[in-house]
């Protein structure tokens, strides 16, 4: 695992270090339609998951769908990132989302807490969010990828000791698979990044999907 995380962002101050994430696009409206035999995915997180920089055709939910669909699966992945969203912001919007889909997802993939993080916000505030959309998850009986973040240097290791260990643990608690840490492997190239060192560029984004589809794909097979 990588244990570098945002160097861009590691001198900013804790309101500084996420780019204008609220001005990037939304992510698109969600279409009625869907057949039956599709496996239906949401993708759930802030603008790791938006595609914050890139096309929408190459956000990480358009990737993992022609991942997935290129080993044999059905599935639609619905884009349900929104830039510049903390922990708290995502358990506000988490049932309005999972609402708004033509049906109940047969898998949520969950990543918040990089703004948390970036923003210096309590670890114990992070966790408590991130644990009650995983409830509300299992609420719903619905299975859950988690994939997790790491502090930035910068923070310290008291923070980073608090911070880092809550995606394990929850995954853990809430019997949910864990992607560790979104960007590894990703965050220490530059040529994989944007120019900001916080987002991954498209082929960033293919090295992460060519990661995780493995574990996606399990868990929709099982």
């Amino acid at each position: 695992m990588a244990l570098v995380y945002c160097t861009a962002a590691c001198s900013a101050s804790s309101d500084e270090a996420a780019p204008s994430p609220v001005e990037s696009a939304e992510a698109p409206a969600t279409p009625a339609a869907l057949a039956a035999d599709t496996r239906l995915v949401m993708a759930f997180g802030d603008s790791l998951y938006a595609g914050y920089g890139v096309k929408q055709d190459e956000s990480f939910p358009a990737q993992l769908e022609k991942a997935l669909s290129a080993k044999g699966l059905k599935v639609s992945v619905r884009n349900a990132g929104v830039s510049g969203d903390t922990t708290a912001a995502g358990l506000q919007r988490l049932a309005f989302a999972l609402d708004g889909l033509p049906r109940k997802p047969d898998l949520v993939i969950l990543g918040l807490g990089g703004n948390d993080m970036l923003r210096g916000i309590s670890p114990d505030q992070t966790q408590s969010n991130m644990e009650a959309m995983l409830k509300e998850l299992q609420k719903r009986d619905i299975e859950v990828v988690l994939t997790g973040m790491i502090a930035a240097p910068n923070l310290g290791q008291d923070y980073a000791g608090q911070f880092n260990p809550i995606f394990s643990t929850l995954a853990q608690q809430y019997d949910a698979e864990l992607y560790p840490f979104f960007l590894d492997g990703v965050i220490t190239d530059p040529k994989l990044m944007l120019p900001d060192g916080i987002h991954p560029n498209p082929q960033g984004i293919a090295r992460v999907v060519n990661q995780i589809s493995d574990m996606v794909a399990a868990e929709l097979k099982d």
